[in-house]
């Protein structure tokens, strides 16, 4: 198992190289080029663009059913770390073209260029390795270009690549081979179903088990579960639904170690409830080809990324916003005699 790896420095791009890939349903065809792209006066430009659109806090492998090397993606990847000889590197990153290509077969999906690079001198824990990046440009950007005349100047809209945000990407760190190398992705355009395509049909990866994903797993297992369940359940007002998801969060937050069993007993309490829970959990687990958690070290950057999505306010229609972090013996729910729907809440002090 690869455990989680936050400690990740990038070194420095060697070389790059830059294909047009259309989409295959519009038959737009490729342009695969035949040597290198020359990025020496973009160099500081280019490495900053791919330092700051990666995080390393959850980390991917690639995978396969039911062999690994059945993966094309990973097949590439492997015969470039064997042979970084610039011909090769040309080669297979054509290859990584004409592969994405055949995957860019939904109407939907944005021509655009695809660019295959080599970093040297990246550290991952201490431990120098290389790095194989990957980028997909499908949004351009423009810009106004000042140009000086003898008499003043002129304005002028120039298109390119965007010099902040990368639309996709993907690092893969030459480390952990056997079990499908250690992945960093970035997806800004995955909207809509059809851009799955870069993650699940082009790369074929997966999240790395580690306590990032352990605990983001849970807690979206958590999440959803009060969301379906609650929703369907009558007699469970917004308030009820909102106290069981700050108490989710709340275990998260104030606990180091989860586990299982005290996390349902501390969350749901009650065992018909408690039942659901398990029920739901064992589905969803199945269903997204998870294995069984029972307990493990929390993560905080996953809870902090998580809590964000763990709605505490109750809209009531136009009017007002309650914000509700816990107590739910605090609040009543009723009806008046006129038929109309009232909160009341009781609270010690003013602030």
């Amino acid at each position: 198992m690869i455990e989680s790896m936050h400690n990740i420095h990038l070194g420095k791009i060697e070389q790059l190289v830059i294909h047009y890939i259309g989409n295959k349903n519009c038959s737009d065809g490729v342009r695969l080029c035949d040597e290198l792209s020359n990025y020496t006066n973009v160099e500081d430009t280019l490495n900053k663009l791919i330092t700051s659109n990666f995080k390393f806090d959850e980390l991917y492998q690639f995978h396969c059913f039911p062999d690994l090397e059945l993966n094309p993606v990973y097949t590439i990847i492997n015969a470039m770390f064997e042979n970084t000889d610039i011909d090769s590197f040309i080669n297979q990153s054509k290859n990584m073209g004409r592969y994405l290509y055949d995957k860019s077969n939904h109407p939907q999906i944005k021509a655009g260029e695809l660019g295959v690079f080599y970093l040297t001198d990246c550290t991952v824990d201490d431990e120098l390795v290389d790095c194989i990046g990957i980028f997909k440009s499908e949004n351009k950007q423009k810009i106004l270009k000042v140009e000086d005349k003898q008499t003043g100047y002129d304005l002028a809209d120039i298109e390119g690549l965007s010099i902040q945000k990368l639309d996709k990407g993907c690092l893969i760190f030459n480390q952990h081979r056997e079990q499908g190398y250690l992945v960093a992705v970035v997806d800004n355009t995955n909207r809509r179903a059809e851009a799955k395509y870069w993650t699940d049909d082009f790369l074929s990866i997966k999240p790395i088990n580690n306590e990032y994903h352990r605990t983001t797993h849970i807690m979206e297992t958590a999440k959803q579960f009060i969301a379906q369940s609650m929703d369907a359940d009558d007699e469970a007002s917004k308030s009820e639904k909102i106290g069981l998801l700050n108490r989710s969060v709340d275990y998260f937050k104030n606990n180091e170690q989860f586990d299982l069993q005290e996390f349902e007993q501390q969350v749901f309490a009650k065992d018909d409830l408690i039942r659901k829970y398990q029920d739901f959990s064992q589905n969803y687990a199945q269903e997204n080809q998870l294995e069984p958690i029972n307990n493990f070290d929390i993560s905080p950057k996953a809870v902090k990324k998580q809590e964000r999505y763990f709605k505490s306010v109750v809209k009531l229609d136009k009017n007002f916003h309650i914000y509700i972090h816990g107590g739910k013996d605090m609040i009543e729910k009723g009806r008046d005699g006129d038929g109309r729907k009232f909160y009341k809440i009781y609270y010690q002090e003013e602030n």
